[in-house]
Order: structure tokens, then C-alpha cells, then sequence
């Protein structure tokens, strides 16, 4: 069969190294697979079939250094899931069985209990047998969070296969940014992590949670990820009618042709690969510093990194033979003066390597600020929801104006009255919340004051300065203005308005809320303010972010965990917390402020590229990145805002009711979700307004007032000052 592209020229800087354990793992493997029931008589595999496919060979490149009790374990857990797969399909989306697959999927976490010792059901299936053997086997090696972690991942694995299969039912293509969301979780590299960490050194506890990691993670991922789609198209799309399959995505998405949807892929595959580099590099050594990490584990940390990078050069090599995959001529695409023999050399393409790395990683430093783009331009914005406003809004704004005075925001030179004026956030928060108390209007509008402050504060101050180590001071200090423990006083004594701002705000805010709710507002609010960290760490480096970073961090720029926060929290506990954890939900919050944080950079690109010098911009950011004008970055950032939103719609229609049934929602369960939904409509609509009707944004008000200082009022800097509290 004829290739339906040619494969491109990947970026693989690291070599692939072999297991001297292989042949001892594919023995190991074929034995447990038989033993398990998945090879003849299950159905969907023979012998055959394991023996082309070459997971010992996988697993051997993959983890090159392990022994061989550990490489052959490991390999057991690639033939499990791989099995799944196939099994899953073969049962259930080919015969679109969705009530029975959900059932299957139902019953995998019963065979992975938190206790090592708890009794599991009897098994009814290969999948389920070689779960059980597996979980057993691998879980006294590691520590109880390494469990939890790798427990979520493995049903996040499972479960999303839901998704894939309401897809194909429904005929649906997913959008680029849902794509690589949802493709984390049922493609499974998070879960291969889990396993990286069992063969080489398992991530410290203080920091597996911690941004630099999870990048890591997410980075390593969707490499992964976007790797087995090139190799995979012809056989997912072409034969077996998958629709999950990001080249495929982009072909839809892009309108483009399957080769030019194949070389975008692998753009955004090396991109990847340079945002693992760059946070390896930068991002956790930083971290293992702050965090005081011990040698020990730095060198777990540092262990793992490695195991991240064997990964990917050793799955690169597995794609290059393995029968599974599309991969005619990928071995030999080299110059004849490069082309290499023996096993790891596909990463040899000095010439390729040299040539791609050296022009993609010096596009995204060579941005020039402070370029004269002229007044932003506006497309047409989907926005199928009414425009409700608050009749409180008047009262707010009178409100407004003599808080910010009391926590001292008109006084340190960033804003003034008129600069307050521009913003209006009053009537931000009137469209946001329309059926708000007028006290509840007002606490809304003061969130989004100190927040819009704060957005300002950090590049005007720490920017200029170029003083990364204050900004990180301020971050910290404004963390400790939020005790969980409603009983604590605040232990910094406030130094600046930013800090009046938000101990202010959380003990009005938190007074009646629990622990919980207080720990997971905090998060929010922690989140937002490191994110300002992050951008001004980009802008010192003179570094336009990877798209895919980007679109992620700028949820948190934009301080929507903050604003969904507080929206959940005002529904009571008819919702269970499992609901809002549920993929569709968070697939339909993430539509949600994607929408919001796009529309935002579509009105302040002048402001942002022209006044303040800035780099994280979406439309900036697709510009470096495809190497286009403004017109065509802001037409594929209008076209990714108006999917996002017929996302939104689609999850609302399709996705919740299905939900709603699959967790035997309560009717005031159902009734309080729709209330939450119509909070989201009320916020994507309120911003749109908010951002047509304001001077902040518009050219003949930057043109007046251009952000910088006012004369002769510095602003402050926190002073490392603590309260001492019994």
C-alpha cells in the first residue's frame, strides 16, 4: 500500500541505546502473555502478532539501563496496554458498543486498590488478568505517591477511550488544542512516565506536583504522542477509520493537504522537544534550588530527566522497525553522505539536526519588541450567547474607585485614576456575574482589579528591572497573605497595595468557606501569580513561548482557575467533586477560557506588542512560530477561538448529559451544573463586551497613554517583613 506521506526529517539529538536484556524480556513477555490468556484463543491476538509487533524491542530501547527482572516487568506492562488497545477496539469501537465498553472500563480500577494488599475481584478477561498480575507485581517498589500517580494515569488511559469512541460514533474530528489535551490522557505517555520512574529513580515528592515537572511530563508526552501519530496515520486512519490522530487534526483544522498536515505535526513535535530541553536546562535546576533538594534527590531528578530522553530516542527507533507502523524509507531519508548503519543511528543526521535545531530554536528568541503594528484588527467572534448585565454595575464602580484607593493601587505609579477609568472592571464584572448581590458585584470587580493590577505590576516593576528574584519574593510573600487555616493571621504584614489587596479580598472571601475550598482557591490565586513569574523568566530570555506552553500557561495569566474557583464554589455540594474532575467538564471549562484568554490577545495586540514590548501574545506566538504576517496569525487564532467555542457547545449538547447519566446525577445535581454552565456563557459573553466597550484597548487610548511610570512615584517594593504570630 502506498504511503499516504512521506515521513519528515525528525529532530533526535539523543542516540537510541539497546538493553542487553532484550532477548530474555521477549521470551519473559511471550510466556506471560500466554499465561494471561491474550495470545491464541482470545480473539485478537496469535503468536504472530506479538512477535511483529517487538515490545521486548520497544522496551529494550526505551529502557536501556534496567536489569532484566525490571526490563521484563516492564515490558509485560507495554504487551498489557497494548493488548488493551487492541482489544478495546476490536470489542468496542468497532461495534461502537459505548454502554459495554464503559462497563469494561468500569470494572480496571478494582484491580489496582491504594493498599497493596486489598483483595481484588476475579478477573473475567486477559485485560483484566494481566492487570491484576501487573499491579501486584510492580507496587511494593514504590512509595504510596508514585501509586496514586500512576493509578490516575492508567484510568485516564482507559477512560478516555471513551472519548475516542464518542468521536468515531459522532464522525467528529477534535480541534488542535482539545487534541493534545485529551491525547495526554488516552494515549498513555503519562503513564509511560510512571514507568520510566520505576526503571531509573522515582520523582521526589516535594516537587512532583511542581510546574518545571509536569512540563517535563506534558513535553515528553506529547512528543511521544505526536511521534506515533506520524508513524500511525496510515494504519489508524486509512484502516481502521480512527479519527484520533493529530495529523489527521490538522488536516481538518488547517484545510491543508495530509503531507503539509504531516510537516506541521512534526514542527510541533521538535517544538516539544525544545520546551523539554529548555526546562531541563533552566526551569529544574531552578526549582532544585528553591526547593532545597538534596543530592540524593537531584540526582533522582536528574535520573529521570535522562530515562525521558532514552524514551524518546528509543520509541523513535522501535517506530523505525516495528511492523505495526508506517515506516518505509524513514531509515535511509538521510543525504548518502550522512546515512548510518546499526542500531541508535537514526538519531546521526548531523546535518538535519544541525540545520532544524539551529533555525527553530533562534526563531523564537528573535522577536523584536516594541515593533509598530498599527491598531489591532477585530474578526467576526462567534458568540451565540445574550449579553446580561448587572443593574448594580454604577454602585460597583463607586466601590471600585475607593477601594483601589484604600489598598494603595493609585499610588505607586502604576495606575492612576484615569488608568482605573480604562479598565472598567465593574462592568467587567457586571456582565460576568449578572444576577450578583451588589456586595458580591463588588467583591467580583475587587478580584479582578487586583488581578488585572497585579498583570500590570509585575512586567512595569520586575520587567524594566529585569529582577527575577524580587518577582519571585513578591510571589511568595503574596502566597502567605492566604492561610488556609481560617484561625491563622496573615504572617507577612502587607507592603505594598498588592499585598493589601489580596489579604483584604481572601478574608472576605474565605470567611465562611472550608479548609478545602480555602486550599483550593489558594491554588488559584498561587497559580496566576507564579504564571507572571513565568512570562517575565520568557521575557528576560527574550523568548516567545512554544505554542503549545503558551495556550496552557495563559489559562493561568489570565487567572481562570481563580475565576472557574470561584463559579464552582457558588453551587454547594450537589455536584460531587469526581463531576468537575471529569474529563468532559474540564474539556468544557477549558473551551471556555481558551475562548476568553484568545479574545483578549485579539484586542490587546497592539497594546502588548507595540507599548509594552510583550511576547506572550497568541497571535506573536503563531507568527514565530509558522513564520506568517499578522492577517494569517490572527485568522488561525480567530478560527482556534471559534472552535473552542463550538467545543464548549458541543460538550454542553453531547458530552454532559451522557455524564450526567454515567454518574446518576441528582436532578439538583443536574440542575446546579446547568447553573454552572450558564455561569461559563455569562462569562464569555460579559468579556467580550467588557473588551468592546473599554478605552484600554483601544489605539487613541494607547496612543495617550502608553503604559509606563508616572513621573516621580516609584513604585514600592516589598520589604521582607514578617509578622510574628503565637
Amino acid at each position: 500500500m502506498t504511503q499516504p506521506f512521506h515521513l519528515p526529517r525528525f529532530y533526535m539529538p539523543y542516540p537510541a541505546r539497546l538493553n542487553p536484556h532484550v532477548d530474555a524480556a521477549r521470551a519473559h513477555s511471550t510466556r506471560w502473555a500466554r499465561d494471561m490468556g491474550m495470545l491464541e484463543g482470545s480473539g485478537v491476538w496469535e503468536q504472530a502478532d506479538l512477535d511483529a509487533h517487538d515490545y521486548g524491542l520497544l522496551c529494550a530501547y526505551t529502557h536501556p539501563d534496567c536489569d532484566a527482572d525490571a526490563l521484563s516487568l516492564i515490558t509485560d506492562w507495554y504487551v498489557w496496554v497494548f493488548f488493551f488497545d487492541d482489544h478495546f477496539l476490536d470489542m468496542y469501537k468497532r461495534t461502537q458498543d459505548r454502554a459495554a465498553g464503559k462497563a469494561h472500563l468500569d470494572r480496571l480500577p478494582l484491580f489496582m486498590p491504594a493498599d497493596p494488599g486489598a483483595a481484588v475481584p476475579e478477573p473475567r478477561n486477559p485485560v483484566e488478568a494481566g492487570l491484576a498480575d501487573l499491579w501486584a507485581r510492580t507496587v511494593p517498589a514504590m512509595s504510596a505517591g508514585w501509586r496514586r500517580r500512576f493509578a490516575v494515569a492508567t484510568e485516564h488511559l482507559l477512560n478516555e477511550s471513551m472519548w475516542e469512541l464518542s468521536n468515531i460514533n459522532e464522525g467528529r474530528v477534535a480541534n488542535p488544542v482539545e487534541y493534545i489535551e485529551m491525547r495526554r490522557k488516552v494515549g498513555g505517555a503519562p503513564w509511560s512516565a510512571g514507568l520510566v520512574e520505576y526503571a531509573t529513580a522515582e520523582v521526589p515528592a516535594a516537587v512532583a506536583g511542581t510546574r518545571p515537572l509536569r512540563v517535563l511530563m506534558e513535553t515528553f508526552s506529547d512528543a511521544v504522542h505526536l511521534r506515533n501519530d506520524l508513524f500511525s496515520y496510515q494504519r489508524e486512519v486509512e484502516e481502521e477509520g480512527e479519527n484520533s490522530n493529530g495529523v489527521l487534526v490538522l488536516e481538518t483544522f488547517f484545510g491543508c493537504t495530509t503531507q503539509e498536515a504531516a510537516d506541521t505535526v512534526n514542527d510541533i513535535l521538535t517544538s516539544r522537544l525544545h520546551q523539554f530541553e529548555h526546562t531541563a536546562l533552566t526551569e529544574v535546576p531552578a526549582l532544585a534550588l528553591e526547593e532545597g533538594l538534596g543530592p540524593d534527590e537531584v540526582a533522582a531528578v536528574a535520573a529521570y530527566t535522562k530515562g525521558l530522553q532514552d524514551w524518546q530516542s528509543g520509541g523513535h527507533e522501535w517506530h523505525l522497525r516495528s511492523s505495526r507502523y508506517m515506516n518505509e524509507g524513514a531509515v535511509s531519508s538521510a543525504a548518502p553522505w550522512q546515512r548510518l548503519t546499526g542500531p541508535g543511528t537514526s538519531a546521526a543526521d548531523v546535518g538535519a539536526l544541525l540545520a532544524s535545531a539551529a533555525a527553530e530554536r533562534l526563531r523564537a528568541h528573535a522577536h523584536v519588541p516594541y515593533q509598530k503594528v498599527g491598531p489591532a484588527r477585530l474578526p467576526e467572534f462567534r458568540m451565540p450567547f445574550p449579553l446580561r448585565l448587572s443593574p448594580h454595575v454604577d454602585r460597583a464602580r463607586t466601590h471600585l474607585l475607593g477601594w483601589t484607593r484604600r489598598m494603595g493601587m493609585l499610588a505607586e505609579g502604576v495606575w492612576d485614576e484615569d488608568r482605573l477609568a480604562s479598565c472598567d472592571l465593574a462592568l467587567c464584572s457586571a456582565g460576568l456575574d449578572p444576577d450578583a448581590t451588589p456586595e458580591a458585584l463588588d467583591l467580583s470587580a475587587d478580584w479582578l482589579a487586583f488581578g488585572t493590577y497585579g498583570d500590570d505590576y509585575y512586567p512595569l516593576v520586575y520587567g524594566h528591572r529585569r529582577d527575577l528574584a524580587a518577582a519571585r519574593l513578591t510571589t511568595a510573600r503574596l502566597s502567605a497573605c492566604m492561610p488556609v487555616d481560617a484561625a491563622d493571621a496573615v504572617p507577612v504584614v502587607p507592603a505594598n497595595a498588592m499585598e493589601r489587596a489580596l489579604a483584604d479580598l481572601w478574608a472576605r472571601t474565605t470567611a465562611d468557606m472550608t479548609a478545602e475550598q480555602r486550599r483550593t482557591l489558594k491554588s488559584a490565586v498561587d497559580a496566576m501569580t507564579e504564571s507572571w513569574v513565568w512570562e517575565l523568566s520568557n521575557q528576560l530570555q527574550n523568548r516567545v513561548p512554544d505554542p503549545v506552553d503558551y495556550l496552557e500557561m495563559r489559562r493561568c495569566t489570565f487567572g481562570s482557575d481563580l475565576t472557574l474557583s470561584l463559579c464552582r464554589m457558588g453551587h454547594g455540594p450537589a455536584v460531587p467533586p469526581e463531576v468537575h474532575r471529569s474529563g468532559p467538564v474540564r474539556s468544557m471549562e477549558n473551551a471556555a477560557t481558551d475562548y476568553a484568554c484568545l479574545l483578549n490577545d485579539v484586542f490587546s495586540y497592539q497594546k502588548e506588542i507595540q507599548y509594552e514590548g510583550e511576547m506572550h501574545n497568541a497571535i506573536l506566538v503563531v507568527q514565530t512560530f509558522f513564520g506568517c504576517d499578522y492577517p494569517t496569525g490572527l485568522r488561525i487564532v480567530a478560527d482556534l477561538m471559534n472552535q473552542r467555542m463550538e467545543q464548549f457547545e458541543h460538550v454542553v449538547a453531547h458530552e454532559l448529559p451522557v455524564l450526567y447519566d454515567d454518574f446518576d446525577l441528582s436532578a439538583e445535581g443536574r440542575a446546579a451544573m446547568g447553573a454552572y454552565v450558564d455561569d461559563l456563557r455569562n462569562w464569555m459573553a460579559g468579556i467580550l463586551n467588557w473588551h468592546r466597550s473599554v478605552d484600554r484597548y483601544r489605539a487613541d487610548y494607547l496612543a495617550r497613554r502608553a503604559h509606563g511610570f508616572l513621573p516621580d512615584r516609584p513604585p514600592a517594593v516589598p520589604a521582607p517583613a514578617y509578622r510574628v504570630t503565637a
